[in-house]
């Protein structure tokens, strides 16, 4: 197995650049939730700036600032157990990869969390292209986008690390983008949202029909972020 370099609270997943370092929240509120059940239903979200997670297992909460999936976190068992309520505002609109960076800084200071970066030989999904070829158009060709109607989630982007990360998502697994391609594309999938029936199965159906690409399961090293330290009890609001 190769080990990959020790640093403090830095990580990239497979499909994603590393944000610029050194960047903080504006205002941050971090708070342990206890009035329900951490197993019970729980919402992260990001948007213009803005970090709110409500009853968020801290192991997700991981994961989500390094787009990493949870089982690429390698910590204490309590970080499934443990959930927490985070409301956080960045200095303006900031981009998202800077906003997850805030997250990472926010994890830094407030949970005292150090880690350091491994690899280790996992379940992966490698992507690549179906035997009737590639159904992918350069970005600005006029792709239509479909009108959904029926519960399916509408993903829209340009490059294939994008697409890789979302299907990530879905299927649970890092995916290596074994394509080829590299240009600008008009990626436009409509899939059942993970949680569906037979989702999984849905956007394999969707990367086929819709792409002309497919995922085959493999194993290979993929890198994750090993915990070395972290408080379970955030340092308290200023």
């Amino acid at each position: 197995m190769r080990r990959l370099p020790t640093l403090l609270i830095s990580a990239t997943a497979l499909c994603a650049q590393t944000a610029a370092p050194g960047l903080h929240f504006d205002v941050a509120s971090v708070r342990q939730n206890k009035r329900g059940d951490c197993r019970g239903r729980w919402d992260f979200r990001h948007s213009h700036g803005a970090v709110t997670a409500e009853n968020a297992p801290l192991r997700r909460i991981i994961s989500r600032a390094f787009n990493l999936t949870d089982d690429r976190v390698s910590g204490p068992g309590w970080l499934d157990s443990t959930c927490y309520d985070i409301q956080a505002k960045a200095p303006g609109a900031a981009p998202d990869p800077d906003v997850m960076q805030m997250l990472q800084s926010l994890l830094t200071e407030r949970f005292h969390m150090v880690a350091h970066r491994d690899s280790a030989e996992r379940p992966v999904l490698a992507l690549t292209i179906d035997k009737g070829g590639s159904k992918l158009r350069p970005y600005g060709d006029g792709v239509p986008v479909p009108s959904i109607t029926d519960g399916r989630v509408l993903f829209m982007a340009r490059h294939m690390p994008d697409l890789c990360e979302r299907i990530g998502k879905v299927m649970g697994r890092p995916v290596i983008d074994k394509t080829g391609l590299t240009g600008d594309y008009a990626i436009v999938l409509a899939y059942f949202p993970f949680g569906a029936p037979d989702a999984e199965t849905d956007i394999l159906i969707a990367l086929r029909d819709q792409l002309g690409l497919k995922v085959e399961p493999q194993r290979a090293p993929v890198e994750i972020l090993k915990i070395e330290a972290i408080g379970r009890v955030p340092t308290a609001n200023d």
